[in-house]
């Protein structure tokens, strides 16, 4: 039996675009209905890169009119006739020469839609070096003037899996290091962020 590519991506999608309902996502990506109420209220997939299912062949307008307009119907999925992708062998990302002069704009992009990805996962997304991504990111890059935002995964550079799966890594760490910092805070020690200086200061009244 075919089954959803990219199943999470792709109910971020249908939340985000649609009026179906959580069960009608979940009977059709096979995700669990709690888990469609937390991608819906942002607990779960946050800033995950949704994935239209009508543009890949998955779905029609049709027939997700067709479920939006009686909560009883289940959505079918399309026959598709494209192959199922490849699984890539592990090791470094070639990328065709063609598509070597857009991997600039799909720094930059990278860059100001997913900040939170570290210079060395946006250089192996694309396929580029960290001194690169630097110098996209202070604008030292020998072509900054020609340089546009754009998305990397419409320009062929990488797969939404890819993207989605280093996005939700940094989130994951952000979160790790945000919990540390609670605890720490908890405890009575002082933040790693913190200055010193600043945290010695006693709360007292300064007179002139």
């Amino acid at each position: 039996m075919s089954q959803v590519l990219m199943p999470k991506a792709t109910a971020v999608w249908l939340v985000e675009n649609t009026t179906l309902t959580f069960d009608q996502i979940s009977a059709f990506t096979g995700l669990h209905p709690l888990e469609v109420q937390a991608i819906a209220d942002g607990e779960v997939a946050g800033g995950m890169t949704g994935l239209d299912p009508t543009v890949n062949g998955q779905l029609t307008k049709d027939e997700i009119k067709r479920a939006e307009a009686d909560q009883s119907v289940r959505l079918k999925l399309s026959l598709r006739d494209v192959p199922e992708p490849v699984a890539r062998s592990k090791g470094p990302r070639y990328t065709p020469v063609a598509k070597r002069q857009d991997r600039p704009d799909a720094i930059a992009w990278l860059l100001k839609v997913h900040p939170e990805l570290q210079d060395s996962q946006v250089a192996k997304l694309v396929g580029s070096t960290k001194s690169t991504v630097q110098s996209v990111r202070d604008r030292s890059h020998w072509n900054m003037q020609n340089v546009r935002p754009r998305d990397p995964v419409t320009l062929g550079l990488c797969s939404l899996k890819d993207l989605n799966d280093s996005v939700d890594k940094s989130r994951r760490k952000a979160a790790r290091e945000d919990a540390a910092r609670k605890k720490a805070k908890a405890v009575g020690e002082p933040e790693p962020s913190a200055d010193p200086a600043e945290a010695d200061q006693p709360d007292v009244e300064h007179h002139n």
